[in-house]
């Protein structure tokens, strides 16, 4: 981001409510991209709903394309032609996204409004602001889930990530995301992998093929998926009997839904997740958004969300106010990937080793599902 942007970008942050006054005598909308499902859903109660409702002239349209970001930024990048205002990222894809220069800079401490006893956002966030173009959400696991009424299972219950890899015990397909990130840490604990010596593995070629070898031990019981709610809606029809999703799809589908599911929390793999702003949005769009973002990343928007998805707020001064769920009158708190009965055995996804090694991975491991 050259000087000139930040300029403006530091412009428009000063100005962004009193831009979002102007804005009010013109209608204009608003793609905000992000996973879809239940986690949409839970952006839509806590954030777009109620902003909307104070902006009647903002329309926000979800699109559910995030898992694709990266290269449909890139495309519209390239093409000149940027048709969305604000995407929902993984740290790994929003650094590589900015060392690129199709999302832009942020100057937190202008952009985002303060804690309510006035703590500025770079306190409040703290080591969740990984990436100068990365406005972090909340705190997730990416962990399995099993149906409870598998009779081949002859009562049995999955309790290690290497059940997953064990089709002998626990026959049936199982659903597991279609990139490399993830299920190459999982192959390598699974195969016997110290859990914090896999990053060096995976660093060098014969960790790669060794994570790849213990991956087609399961690759024909595998529908791979590229959607966070493809997991739930699978194993609710009864397609897998056990798949990786987002802890927060998975609470949705067995306390929503009431679905025979139970969580499987072995080796849940923490990620943030968070906003980035494509470069080159009209001035307009730009100071749209950045009103946007003042209100939906606040400490008391960051704790709303929690009452409709079990993921944590990112902002260290929105944790004391989570509380309930909004509908099902149950405290949330047990549900949360940190809770100490969940978080015995966690991996925290090295975000700087996929920014770094991403792309080549999505390469092989394109060409291994080929195969």
């Amino acid at each position: 981001m050259n000087t000139t942007t930040k300029k403006i970008v530091a412009s428009f942050a000063a100005t962004a409510l009193i831009a979002g006054n102007a804005l009010a005598a013109k209608d204009i909308e608003l793609t905000i991209v992000s996973w879809g499902g239940a986690y949409t859903d839970s952006q839509q109660n806590a954030y777009h709903a109620p902003y909307m409702k104070a902006n009647p002239h903002v329309s926000i349209i979800n699109d559910d394309s995030s898992n694709e970001a990266v290269p449909k930024l890139r495309a519209q990048n390239e093409a000149g032609n940027i048709n969305w205002d604000l995407v929902d990222m993984v740290p790994a894809d929003a650094i590589r996204a900015c060392d690129e220069g199709i999302v832009i800079e942020i100057d937190f401490d202008k952009v985002l409004a303060p804690a309510p006893d006035g703590t500025s956002p770079t306190q409040d966030f703290g080591a969740s602001l990984v990436s100068p173009c990365f406005i972090p959400q909340i705190v997730y696991s990416t962990t399995f889930g099993y149906r409870s009424d598998v009779a081949e299972w002859g009562g049995k219950k999955p309790t290690s990530i290497k059940d997953v890899f064990d089709t002998k015990n626990f026959p049936g397909k199982r659903s597991l995301e279609k990139r490399p990130v993830n299920n190459m840490e999982w192959a390598l604990i699974a195969d016997g992998v110290s859990p914090d010596q896999v990053y060096d593995a995976l660093s060098t070629p014969e960790g790669v093929d060794r994570a790849f070898a213990k991956l087609d031990t399961i690759k024909d019981d595998i529908i791979w998926w590229s959607s966070g709610a493809d997991t739930p809606d699978r194993l609710a029809k009864k397609e897998v009997v056990m798949g990786s999703t987002y802890n927060g799809r998975l609470f949705a589908l067995i306390e929503e839904q009431k679905q025979p599911v139970e969580m499987m929390w072995d080796w849940q793999i923490f990620e943030l997740d968070g906003w980035v702003i494509p470069a080159g949005l009209p001035k307009d769009r730009l100071q749209a958004v950045l009103d946007y973002l003042y209100y939906a990343t606040d400490t008391q928007r960051l704790a709303d969300q929690s009452k409709y998805i079990s993921y944590g707020p990112a902002r260290q001064s929105s944790a004391p106010l989570v509380g309930k769920h909004a509908t099902l009158d149950i405290d949330m708190a047990p549900h949360m990937p940190t809770d100490p009965n969940n978080a015995k055995n966690t991996l925290y996804n090295n975000i700087e080793w996929w920014a770094d090694n991403r792309d080549e991975l999505d390469q092989r491991f394109q060409a291994w599902l080929d195969q």
